[in-house]
């Protein structure tokens, strides 16, 4: 551990229970009023979980949006077509958040800021996104479709796609 930590804390709110790591740089948090705490890090978003609190990386953060209650939907990786990965969204998270403003813009610019490029493929509706992975060199090619959109179709709509990475 660095001296400025020792010295000053690494910025999580206290009873913050995750184990963050060496390099991971807290930005913003605020409590969950049904309890735990949201953690924005440069490494992903913390969230409460029946145990302990555990770190989605941000190129797993498939929508983010504020409706009352702070709503998060979580990628999954499901498979690859070839250098393509295919993600399913899991249900949503709800986060009842009293103040949500900081918590909220700092989540939005990590998440924008993980894509280096979009495309969209209209039938049947799938976005395939190039995204940098926090702490780790290069990039990722995602995709996912949009709800409803199986993943039997988006494989076969990302396959030419897929093809043309792979050269």
């Amino acid at each position: 551990m660095g001296l400025f930590r020792r010295l000053f804390g690494d910025g999580a709110p206290d009873g913050f229970t995750g184990a963050l790591e060496k390099d991971e740089t807290v930005i913003a948090h605020a409590p969950v009023t049904s309890g735990g705490y949201l953690v924005v890090t440069s490494l992903g978003l913390w969230v409460p979980g029946e145990g302990e609190p555990r770190r989605i990386g941000w190129h797993l953060v498939s929508k983010v949006k504020w409706e009352g209650s702070l709503r998060v939907v979580e990628a999954t990786e499901a498979s690859a077509e070839g250098p393509v990965v295919l993600l399913e969204d899991l249900p949503a998270l709800r986060f009842p958040l009293e103040r949500p403003d900081r918590v909220l813009r700092a989540i939005s610019q990590r998440v924008e800021g993980s894509i280096r490029h979009r495309e969209r493929i209209e039938s049947p509706g799938v976005w395939v996104l190039q995204r940098k992975i926090p702490g780790r060199d290069g990039v990722v090619w995602q995709a996912r479709g949009d709800a409803g959109v199986d993943l039997a179709a988006v494989r076969e709509a990302v396959g030419p796609f897929a093809a043309k990475l792979a050269g």
